[in-house]
């Protein structure tokens, strides 16, 4: 394989055109992989890619799918993931995932053609205001002005991306300046007043809280996805050794503490387990790191941890009391503050142990009384698959694997995040902030392209599989040995269920299947099942079967698993199947829904049922 520092070596001083140039700055930044999708603008940078032997393009087919599996990339590894898209439609084809980087903090490089910088304005052919409609999803964007920026521009915008809090950078490069000549300088300063990538520790605030958490009663920890951004699992790890305070995550945060420790409450939230919900909002003493109190966490955010008192350590001080006024805002990098705190801890003599409910044996108790009282659990049917049962299964058969796991957007996430529990971090990739379907499939092509020898498993809805189907054909063409489960309930189950909570039961336009088949929930009529995925996935070359009885889940996913290339599993659930628990939109955790909505519009309070949930209050 070519050595791409010395490519970059030998490209230095030499006379090249602006695309050339832009390709030699990727390779100096390490990039090995750009998804990029051509076009009448872009063909200069395609031309120089295809020279370049360090960088492997790969061709998706939407630039929608190039880009979450940009995304993908970025989210598994942390590296920088780059795509790449032609003027006007292929641009804005990439503006949602660039939003979801945004959202969930993703690294992310996209680089954008333009038409010539002459014709900017003039509403040319294939013109769009890249840098317009991208500026609020974005951490920076780039309109480049001059053709000697190109080199500068591109450090400056992975700089930007990876550091910090990370996010997406949009790089939109008119073709004139992709044609132009010059002689680069690849070694420009970066020009970037005002950008703060490094924020000190505030040491004298952490040692003012540390108090205050050890003599807590009842402390938590409420960790986000800033902890595995930051890199940070190991430290959030000794931290509740140290301390022995239990640990929810957020859904972005899953895997930054192991599911499987001893104080691990799993993750909190609409969706999440009643004790992680009440873990949380029953603690005197909350410690949130790397967390952004978002709604689907909070529920109606004046009663989220009324009773506590709350620490929140963040990177970005945007998110310091914009969502939760809070008793003591830290700004601070996860990493660097949880080191200063185990420092602190350990000069004390705490020292670091897996668990002792002995240490605050009422509160440990209680948790475990939830824990035992309410655990996940669904109701198991003797001729129809629970999709629950499904994820068991999976990851059964995926146990010591150290397997990626990518979801769409839909039921299928939730019960993914519920029944597959995560030992490490980025291990489990899938869209948060702005809750995408379409996600998985593309986002899992990058997660195997990340790592090629780790079992790649895309969990996906048939309604958020049809959105980027059309990367069958890029994971058949890459032979990417993508596996893809998608719990085919013939209808968008999470707004099914919704319309059983507040429009009794009324279905408008949830029916994925044609409406003019007499729709049969036990899927044992295989000519009406619609559309036909096995058929589908052989027109792109792909292996697919259709499992319909639990009796046969095991073997197929065992078939699945073993298969040497790219596979998809059918698998027919039922749509009536609701995620559980969960807590309705704007409301607290006391009001989680424990039963499925029957489709009267009501929802069933676990008070309603005779279940009153017992309170460390």
């Amino acid at each position: 394989m070519t050595d791409p520092e010395n490519t970059s070596q030998n490209a230095a001083g030499k006379m090249m055109t602006g695309a050339e140039a832009l390709v030699q700055s990727l390779v100096r930044e390490g990039v090995e992989v750009v998804f990029a999708y051509p076009g009448g603008a872009s063909m200069p940078i395609h031309q120089a890619l295809s020279h370049e032997p360090s960088i492997r393009t790969i061709l998706p087919r939407h630039e929608q799918g190039g880009a979450f599996a940009a995304e993908g990339y970025g989210r598994v590894t942390g590296k920088v993931g780059v795509c790449m898209s032609t003027s006007g439609p292929g641009a804005t084809n990439m503006i949602t995932p660039i939003a979801d980087a945004f959202l969930d903090s993703i690294p992310m490089v996209a680089i954008t053609a333009q038409v010539g910088s002459s014709m900017i304005g003039s509403s040319a052919f294939q013109e769009t205001d890249v840098f317009g409609m991208t500026s609020p999803i974005v951490k920076h964007s780039y309109l480049v002005t001059k053709l000697e920026d190109i080199p500068r521009i591109i450090r400056e915008a992975f700089y930007i991306a990876r550091t910090g809090r990370p996010g997406p950078v949009v790089i939109d490069v008119p073709k004139n300046f992709q044609e132009g000549r010059f002689v680069p300088d690849f070694d420009a300063p970066m020009d970037l007043p005002g950008y703060q990538a490094e924020v000190k520790t505030d040491v004298e605030a952490l040692d003012a809280v540390l108090p205050v958490i050890l003599s807590a009663k009842r402390p938590a920890i409420y960790a986000g996805g800033g902890v595995i951004m930051s890199d940070a699992s190991d430290e959030l790890r000794e931290f509740a050794e140290r301390t022995q305070i239990p640990v929810a995550t957020t859904l972005m945060g899953i895997g930054a503490m192991p599911e499987s420790h001893p104080l691990s409450v799993r993750w909190l939230g609409m969706h999440g387990p009643v004790y992680a919900n009440n873990t949380v909002n029953e603690a005197d003493v909350v410690i949130a790191i790397g967390a952004r109190f978002d709604d689907r966490v909070t529920g109606a955010v004046k009663t989220f941890c009324e009773h506590a008192r709350i620490i929140h350590i963040d990177l970005d001080a945007v998110e310091l009391n914009k969502n939760k006024r809070v008793e003591f805002a830290i700004r601070s990098d996860a990493k660097q503050a949880l080191r200063y705190l185990n420092e602190r801890l350990e000069a004390k003599g705490y020292p670091v142990r897996a668990y002792e409910e002995s240490y605050r044996p009422e509160w440990f108790g209680m948790i475990r009384r939830w824990k035992e009282q309410y655990p996940l659990c669904y109701e198991k049917r003797t001729h129809e698959i629970a999709p629950q049962m499904v994820i068991e299964e999976l990851h059964r058969q995926l146990e010591g694997k150290d397997a990626v796991i990518c979801t769409g957007v839909g039921q299928h996430q939730m019960f993914t995040a519920q029944f597959f529990p995560f030992d490490k971090p980025r291990r489990f990739s899938t869209s948060g902030g702005l809750g995408s379907m379409g996600y998985g499939l593309p986002a899992a092509m990058g997660a195997c392209v990340a790592f090629p020898d780790k079992p790649v498993v895309n969990v996906d809805g048939d309604g958020s599989f049809l959105m980027n189907v059309q990367e069958l054909a890029t994971i058949h063409i890459e032979r990417m040995p993508v596996k893809c489960i998608i719990l085919d309930n013939q209808h968008l189950g999470m707004v099914v269920q919704w319309e059983d909570l507040k429009y009794d039961s009324n279905r408008a336009n949830t029916f994925l299947a044609d409406p003019r088949d007499q729709y049969d929930p036990t899927h044992h009529t295989p000519d009406i099942l619609y559309p036909n995925f096995p058929v589908l996935c052989a027109g792109f070359g792909v292996k697919c079967e259709r499992v319909v009885e639990p009796s046969e889940l095991p073997a197929a996913i065992g078939r699945m698993l073993a298969a040497e290339g790219p596979y998809v599993l059918d698998v027919m659930v039922p749509y009536d199947v609701h995620v559980l628990p969960m807590i309705p939109g704007g409301m607290g955790y006391r009001d989680v829904v424990l039963e499925r909505i029957a489709g009267d519009g009501k929802g069933r309070k676990a008070s309603d049922l005779g279940k009153e949930i017992p309170s460390a209050l």
